[in-house]
């Protein structure tokens, strides 16, 4: 496999690279990227077509392995980024399969399909700060998602020492930003229920979380595309600031409307929520890379875009609801 080993303008510049989940939300930051440095990309997606020009789209059902040979035989990518999956956090045994089936046998059609194909010279696939610790001589998953996420790992590491695919693991801590277009996660909810004028209902908000800027993942991904000697490693990309989520609320609520606020308690905590830091040294010594954007700004940038966007945003996801795909 080729060796990468310069800057993503010369990287990617005229290549063909594969994100899968590129209409979701760390996938569509990612593709605009991409297109901008020159790539020539291909995006899947499994339901609602995405919009823009900024990619190819392909529809692509990634646990059928046939669908996804083919795919790769026709785009040839030297780069995949693989984001696509189920991101359920319920600790619910309806979230068993949808995992195991998005996450974990996805992934594996992924890994089989980039390696048949011959001509993938890097494959990143994105994991989870809620997968179980290496190293820890118990690694209990505390959810079916994060079990997904901590088999798949498992699989990467296999591919990599085993057949040799040149795969390279980022493990992705709370990402948030503009155009986050799951309205259940904490950061959309907490803006979305503030600019309407109601109280958002929140667990107790005593869990410590690495928040992270979608811009500073998608630098991230990039530079993991083009580093050399990465391959079979795992790389954490947070910011190793860990902040509350009482305190994430009540800045959002500070800036929007500080007579709001956040009913905490009023929902119950999941069970075996995890709390843990990226190593952002250990980051910065394989890839060069630490996190760039502070969380007050961040923050400060995605509201101001839930407050231009909300009225499109809420269209599209009322039509996602009523099935218009």
């Amino acid at each position: 496999m080729a060796q990468v080993s310069r800057g993503p303008d010369w990287t990617f510049k005229g290549s063909s690279v594969l994100v899968t989940g590129a209409s979701g939300f760390i996938g569509t930051h990612l593709c605009r990227s991409l297109s901008r440095l020159g790539a020539r990309v291909s995006g899947t997606y499994l339901h609602d077509i995405p919009a823009g020009d900024h990619a190819e789209w392909i529809r692509l059902d990634l646990t059928d392995l046939n669908m996804v040979r083919t795919a790769f035989q026709s785009i040839r990518p030297a780069f995949v980024f693989h984001l696509a999956g189920s991101v359920l956090g319920n600790r619910g045994l309806d979230a068993v399969l949808p995992t195991f089936q998005n996450n974990l046998a996805g992934s594996i059609s992924v890994m089989i399909a980039a390696h048949e194909s011959g001509c993938c010279e890097r494959l990143i696939i994105t994991n989870s700060m809620e997968e179980p610790e290496r190293g820890d001589p118990n690694p209990v998953p505390s959810s079916p998602y994060a079990a997904s996420k901590f088999a798949s790992s498992a699989y990467a590491r296999m591919f990599h020492a085993l057949y040799g695919l040149p795969i390279v693991i980022a493990r992705v801590f709370m990402v948030y930003g503009p155009g986050q277009k799951d309205h259940r996660k904490l950061v959309p909810y907490t803006i979305l229920q503030a600019l309407d004028g109601n109280t958002p209902e929140l667990s107790s908000g005593v869990r410590m979380i690495d928040w992270i800027h979608v811009n500073d993942v998608v630098d991230g991904l990039l530079q993991m595309g083009c580093k050399a000697g990465l391959e079979g490693e795992t790389v954490d990309l947070g910011s190793g600031h860990p902040h509350s989520i009482k305190e994430i609320v009540e800045k959002i609520l500070g800036s929007i409307d500080p007579e709001i606020k956040g009913q905490f308690g009023a929902e119950a905590d999941r069970p075996m929520e995890q709390q843990r830091i990226a190593d952002t040294r250990a980051t910065k010594d394989k890839l060069g890379w630490q996190a760039r954007i502070e969380l007050d700004q961040g923050l400060a940038k995605t509201i101001a875009w839930y407050r231009e966007y909300r009225d499109i945003w809420r269209q599209d996801h009322r039509d996602r609801d009523h099935g218009d795909d």
